[in-house]
């Protein structure tokens, strides 16, 4: 089959690529291959939902320039299609009087990412959050929550409606560059192409090795551990409620989190994981699993962070100490008012240095183009990268 641009991946990055490179390029053929029967079933299809402002992003940072445009032109896009969404905004807050430092540098971010922030005594937390221990706090007006499936669902629609192909069920086996044209093989399939876009998540460092990209980059999956609060105990929390983050780490600790469909989830409990789709506490697969191990940067970061990465697996098989976490936040929470729900899995990009990539990475190859680091807000940021990469795309 021949086409002008394969994009490897059905998540909505994949699929907001395909909209906004359709749309601004009406004559280009542009096919979509997912190696799953459905569009959306891993990071996208097990996101929480948030449309983050982008208050933790370093100014001037992709993630930070991204997540505030793509917070807005999310809700747009929300409002425009009738896709359910609810800005409730969220309140960031300090528990104890050595976090208000950090509590007050990432106020004076916000500021500086230009959003609506505003800071709070503890008396003003309780009033939003009577429920929360706090010593003060931040309130973010631009949060919202949204079903990103629902929104991908949607992109992909657009997509197709603008004569855009998709193939599901078509996981990518072997890439071959010529000087003229890119040829994708997935089992008994070709698909021969001028360009590819690389928006496989989980496998974009393998895509981008069967393309020939000579990258550093390899993704380390973590597997994020999710609880749900029993309905009687949904009267804790009014709308989103975070800690103030360890600025060291990519994940932004334990949070409340109420969900656009109802409910209301407790989590992450981050922990690495033995295989690139570790749904499960003890997945693994021999090949993937030899390559996480012997991954030099694994080990370089975890003696860096030896302390948290124990706190993690200790919360991961002991649910009381889940629990002890998530009332550090919330002191009435019980072990009876949880119950743990599926889990979702990080792409993580990682050096062999061990460093977490925070931003977002764009990689060019011959005939390719890679997104090889799209962690969270990529979803709230999905619209803006569709389109960055549609940009991108004419200077291949």
């Amino acid at each position: 089959m021949k086409t002008d641009v394969v994009i490897i991946g059905g998540g909505i990055i994949g699929f907001s690529t395909g909209y906004h490179l359709k749309l601004q390029n009406p004559e280009l053929d542009i096919l979509v291959l997912e190696k799953e029967k459905s569009f959306a079933e891993h990071q996208t299809g097990h996101n929480s939902g948030v449309i983050h402002s982008g208050i933790y992003y370093k100014p001037g940072s992709h993630k930070a320039e991204f997540s505030k445009k793509g917070s807005q032109s999310m809700i747009d896009f929300c409002k425009k299609y009738k896709l359910p969404f609810n800005q409730c905004g969220k309140i960031i807050v300090a528990t104890a009087e050595e976090e208000v430092k950090k509590l007050h540098e990432l106020y004076e971010r916000g500021l500086q990412n230009g959003l609506s922030v505003k800071l709070l005594d503890a008396e003003a937390v309780n009033k939003i959050e009577p429920y929360v221990n706090t010593v003060g706090g931040i309130k973010v007006e631009e949060t919202a929550i949204v079903d990103y499936k629902k929104v991908t669902k949607q992109f992909k629609l657009l997509f197709e409606e603008l004569g855009g192909k998709v193939e599901f069920n078509t996981p990518v086996t072997h890439i071959e560059v010529s000087e003229d044209n890119i040829i994708v093989e997935s089992h008994s399939k070709k698909f021969r192409a001028k360009n590819i876009i690389n928006c496989a998540g989980l496998y974009s460092d393998k895509i981008a090795q069967m393309s020939g990209v000579d990258t550093t980059i390899q993704i380390i999956p973590f597997r994020g551990e999710y609880y749900q609060l029993n309905t009687n105990a949904e009267k804790y929390v009014n709308t989103l409620i975070y800690p103030v983050p360890n600025p060291d780490l990519p994940f932004l600790g334990v949070h409340f989190t109420n969900m656009i469909d109802g409910g209301v989830d407790v989590g992450p409990n981050a922990v690495l994981g033995l295989k690139k789709e570790a749904y499960g506490k003890i997945d693994f697969h021999k090949n993937e699993t030899l390559e996480i191990l012997k991954f030099p940067g694994l080990y370089k970061m975890g003696l860096k962070n030896i302390k948290e990465a124990l706190g993690e697996y200790y919360r991961s098989f002991n649910k009381k100490a889940f629990v002890k976490n998530a009332q550090k936040l919330i002191p009435s929470i019980k072990n009876e008012d949880i119950k743990p729900i599926e889990a979702g899995v990080r792409a993580q990009a990682m050096l062999n240095d061990g460093t977490l990539l925070d931003d977002f990475v764009f990689e060019k190859g011959k005939h390719s183009l890679h997104v090889l680091n799209a962690p969270s807000p990529a979803a709230t940021c999905s619209i803006e990268i569709g389109k960055e990469i549609a940009k991108e795309y004419k200077k291949l």
